[in-house]
């Protein structure tokens, strides 16, 4: 790319928001540096890096604390020179990020493959890093634990000076030394523990004298008793410099050995870097993914200049090389033009850069192997050169080097002579460009461009909207129609006579006023047809939402009632399952009782226990539940004494004993009471009584079980009956289950107040045929039911 590109399009300032993203001082650099690329498989490489960056970035980032630039210090290190100590530990911190980065990538689940790559090139130097961390502190000081013998000095140093200080304090505190003391303190000249003493008490205080004071009334005095000590000392801290050169030196040597694995893990962790600075400039312009391709086809959605204030800028939608390979934008002074032109070129620079754009979803953009520029005041002082002949210089080089894969953007071509002869000009420039197919933009104040434009294949006209209402422009860029000047409209509106307008449309040519008013009377219908187009847009959008919702809820209402359906079968057929089980044993049972008197009584009794189980098995088939089956109401004209009804409140069978209006009696086992007829479905006519065979009395006993065992329920349901009533319900219903073989039952008394829940199991606690009872399960009822174990 031509730096006067860059320069144009203000690519530096991209650079500078993308190197304050950046975490570490490799980063930045890396993104001070950055260029774009012209090499399709790169950027499409760049944008899936930045794309993980992005997934990675919703959640976490990696851990860039703490890394220097330390290659300079590599660079020493390599030369055989000896590091400081704040050389290591920049070292050791950045070594130490190294390995936090590595382990990051390593332990994210995500799919990342070109990050994870990267950062699997790490190589941690594990031994470098220990070796580090037992010689020096993160405040840069050498550890005594670098090596033995600086441990050894530094603790003789340390035991040497302790007993200097207490010998210095003894003499400090002697009370015939006390008026020798200029002051009780002890200080250092030349690394030597000194007093300072008096001048007239020079001879009476025994010791080497080290300096005095610039009125030489002190003497800064060396107690003789002191002098070996404080000369051990000495020896021990030259020991101890000696000791740490050797170590930094053989230190430094580790460093220089490992120099170029260092170099390239601060390489891998600088593009780390910058790929995660590209993603946290995505994220605060709000900017997406685009397209890319090869073909020189270009498509903008809602387009936004990243350079201009957020809450000000006006989204434009930018076509290219699809249909048209150039673009020619008319329109009034600061009306947009220029800023759609650096729009589409700087988004190629960024994208080719590794960056998403600030724009809509749907965004398509070409990899172009070069992008030119023409924008701007091009005059030259130093060479002599006006407007127009830069202008025409720089057209005139572009025509040497402009290729088919380049993009082509030129602000106000022809400008700065003649308009006839600069019209001509442009058109001639112009189609040598489209005839190398190179994507071209070009802004014009010339109509003979905008017929140039309608007569060509190839070229589209575009123009940025103004509004003549209120003199402004609105900054949208219109596809597919030239703009109008308005610039009589614009001097109406100014104040401009009426007579001096009508003379002014004298004199231009009647072909230009009348494209003047065409152009006019196109900008108005388009207006109108793109509102149009909006409305019916935002209704299908309504309808589909309407549309979704609908189906949402058929679907929900289906599913719901597939369920229910399920739910009652299933539950049906586990009743019918467990009423045959425990009948088939009963009728085992009797088979087992009795004698072969009466075995065709027992037989029939048998095969109607039989038949009544194959009945529940059909109405379980057919999705009823056991009492839903009854649905015949009663005919109180045919309805008579001994005929069998079904009570749906007490979910039982009963025989009917009187007749009282529309009420009946009826005995339920042990049971009399009455009920509305209107309660009550028919079962069946009263059977006629056969007569005994002989020897036949075991038989009926054993028919009388087997009806009903056949009739036997594992559940009642007492809800809306008083706690007697209950009462005498639940006793016969008990010892029919009892006699039934049932061990375990379910009495439905619902929660209501609680007195009926509390009033029956008082009853039950007292019933002999009641071993334990709980609430039931939330699946049978929860604390609206009560499970039974019987004895």
């Amino acid at each position: 790319m031509e730096k006067e590109t860059l320069d144009t399009l203000e690519y530096d300032k991209i650079r500078a928001m993308l190197e304050a993203k950046a975490g570490s001082v490799l980063g930045k650099e890396k993104a001070r540096a950055v260029l774009p690329s012209g090499d399709f498989a790169e950027v499409e490489e760049l944008l899936r890096e930045t794309e993980e960056a992005v997934r990675l970035s919703a959640f976490s980032s990696p851990p860039m604390g703490g890394v220097f630039d330390i290659r300079e210090s590599l660079a020493k290190a390599e030369r055989g020179a000896v590091l400081d100590l704040g050389d290591f530990t920049d070292l050791l911190s950045t070594m130490r990020a190294m390995r936090a980065v590595k382990r990051f990538f390593k332990e994210v689940e995500m799919d990342l493959p070109l990050i994870k790559e990267q950062a699997k090139g790490i190589e941690i130097l594990g031994q470098l890093e220990r070796r580090l961390e037992n010689s020096v502190d993160e405040h840069g000081n050498l550890l005594d634990d670098a090596s033995v013998e600086l441990s050894r000095i530094r603790r003789e140093l340390r035991s040497g000076r302790r007993r200097a200080k207490e010998q210095m304090e003894a003499i400090l505190h002697r009370t015939e030394y006390q008026k020798f003391f200029q002051d009780a303190i002890i200080t250092q000249r030349a690394e030597r523990n000194v007093i300072p003493i008096k001048q007239e008490y020079r001879q009476s205080f025994p010791g080497i004298v080290h300096d005095q004071s610039a009125s030489g009334a002190t003497l800064f005095i060396e107690p003789m008793a002191l002098v070996d000590l404080n000369n051990d000392l000495k020896q021990l801290a030259l020991a101890e410099k000696t000791e740490v050169q050797r170590i930094l030196r053989l230190l430094s040597q580790e460093v220089g050995k490992n120099g170029s694995v260092l170099e390239g893990n601060c390489a891998i962790l600088a593009s780390l870097d910058f790929i995660f600075a590209r993603a946290k400039l995505a994220a605060d312009m709000q900017a997406k993914r685009p397209a890319i391709n090869r073909e020189g086809r270009t498509k903008l959605v809602a387009a936004r200049h990243p350079l201009i204030d957020a809450a000000k800028v006006v989204p434009i939608d930018i076509a290219l090389g699809e249909a048209y390979r150039m673009l020619l934008i008319t329109g009034p002074n600061t009306g947009g033009k220029t800023v759609s032109l650096k729009t589409i070129g700087l988004f190629a620079l960024m994208v080719q850069s590794g960056c998403y754009i600030p724009a809509a979803a749907g965004s398509e953009i070409s990899v172009y192997t070069n992008v030119y520029t023409v924008i701007g005041d091009e005059q030259s002082i130093e060479q002599s050169l006006s407007t127009f002949s830069a202008h025409m210089s720089h057209l005139v080089k572009l025509l040497e080097c402009v290729e088919g894969t380049d993009l082509l953007l030129l602000d106000e071509i022809g400008a700065g002579t003649d308009p006839e002869e600069g019209a001509a000009l442009a058109m001639a420039i112009l189609e040598q460009f489209l005839a190398r197919g190179s994507s071209t933009i070009v802004t014009t104040h010339y109509s003979e461009l905008k017929t140039f434009a309608f007569t060509r294949e190839g070229i589209e006209n575009a123009c940025v909207e103004f509004d003549v209402e209120t003199l402004r422009p609105t900054y949208r860029l219109l596809t597919g129609m030239p703009g109008a000047s308005n610039a009589f409209a614009i001097s109406r509106r100014l104040g401009l006579s009426e007579a001096a307008i009508l003379r002014a449309q004298q004199f231009i040519k009647a072909d230009h006023a009348q494209f003047e008013k065409v152009v006019n009377q196109l900008e108005s219908e388009k207006l109108m047809y793109e509102q149009r187009n909006a409305d019916i847009m935002e209704r299908q959008q309504r309808v589909a939402k309407l549309e979704e919702k609908t189906q949402a809820l058929k679907d929900e209402i289906r599913e719901k009632k597939e369920q229910m359906l399920k739910k009652a079968r299933q539950e049906s057929a586990n009743l019918v399952r467990r009423t045959r089980r425990e009948a088939e044993e009963i009728i085992k049972s009797l088979k087992a009782q009795f004698d072969d008197l009466g075995i065709e009584s027992r037989r029939r009794a048998m095969q109607e226990a039989r038949e009544k189980l194959q009945e529940a098995a059909e109405r379980s088939r057919t999705g009823l539940l056991p009492g839903k089956a009854y649905k015949e109401k009663i005919d109180m004209q045919k309805l008579a004494v001994g005929d069998v009804v079904y009570v749906r409140k007490l979910d039982q069978k009963a025989t009917v004993l009187k007749i009282q209006g529309a009420n009946i009696e009826v005995q339920l086992g042990s049971l009399k009471t009455y009920v509305k007829a209107g309660d009550c479905r028919f079962v069946e006519r009263a059977r006629k009584e056969q007569p005994a065979a002989k020897g036949s009395g075991g038989t009926k006993g054993a028919g009388a079980l087997l009806q009903k065992t056949a009739n036997l329920h594992r559940e009642i349901d007492v809800r809306g009956l008083m706690v007697d009533e209950a009462e005498q319900v639940l006793g016969k219903f008990l010892d029919d289950a009892v006699i039934g073989g049932l061990g375990q039952v379910l009495i439905i008394h619902g929660k209501g107040t609680g007195a009926l829940r509390k009033g029956i199991h008082d009853y039950l606690k007292h019933h002999k045929s009641v071993a334990r009872f709980n609430f039931a399960d939330i699946s049978e009822g929860g604390t609206g039911a009560t499970l039974v174990d019987l004895q």
